[in-house]
């Protein structure tokens, strides 16, 4: 494990990132409050439409899912947290996009987890149609979700397109940059961390005895 994680960039580090964090935060703490000071518990405004403002205290997870679970969504929210930066870690060189994705989920599980441990619950206000009441902290946790599943699905698939050649990543098999593991093409090889790139398969030819 020490030595997976060696060289690695902790979180706290990616100013960029805690920055994106911070934001996202900093708006859903925002318009809460506003909300808190300007709409009264169980109103809504306007009174009727397809999209309003209600305010509404949700003792359960994101949409209103598993309500009067405040304390054991308070242990998963900070479990979430965690894995989070854990996720961070295990990559030497995260891509912009999965960095973007960490910082919108990281900001919406603060977000709601100060609500939970300040207020007991935490309020929503975005009233879509028939969806469950939500707020912006509930919003940039799917997103970011979907970004890195979606992250994830094309690494996938880039790795079954590409094929692994044994024969040609048997001397390459880990980046020379940043020890990620590398990805065969039909020229070369890819680094599936920092995107590095090899001609792996002509060099691995030049070594084969004659």
């Amino acid at each position: 494990m020490l030595r997976f994680l060696k060289g690695r960039t902790p979180i706290y580090r990616d100013w960029t990132l805690l920055q994106l964090a911070a934001l996202a935060l900093a708006l859903d703490q925002l318009t809460k409050f506003v909300v808190r000071q300007t709409l009264e518990w169980h109103y809504s405004w306007p009174a009727t439409g397809f999209f309003r403002f209600t305010h509404i205290h949700n003792t359960g997870s994101a949409f209103g899912l598993f309500q009067d679970q405040n304390l054991p969504l308070l242990f998963v929210s900070l479990v979430g947290v965690v894995v989070l930066a854990c996720i961070y870690q295990s990559q030497e060189r995260p891509t912009r996009l999965l960095r973007f994705s960490i910082a919108l989920m990281l900001g919406g599980a603060l977000g709601n987890l100060i609500d939970r441990i300040h207020q007991g619950h935490v309020t929503d206000f975005i009233d879509v149609g028939p969806w469950p009441v939500f707020n912006l902290a509930d919003s940039a946790i799917v997103v970011g979700l979907v970004m890195m599943g979606w992250l994830l699905v094309m690494q996938r698939d880039q790795s079954v397109t590409a094929g692994t050649s044994p024969a040609a990543m048997a001397d390459d098999a880990t980046c020379p940059l940043c020890d990620g593991l590398m990805i065969s093409l039909p020229n070369g090889a890819r680094c599936a961390d920092c995107g590095v790139r090899e001609r792996i398969l002509a060099r691995h030819n030049q070594d084969l005895p004659d």
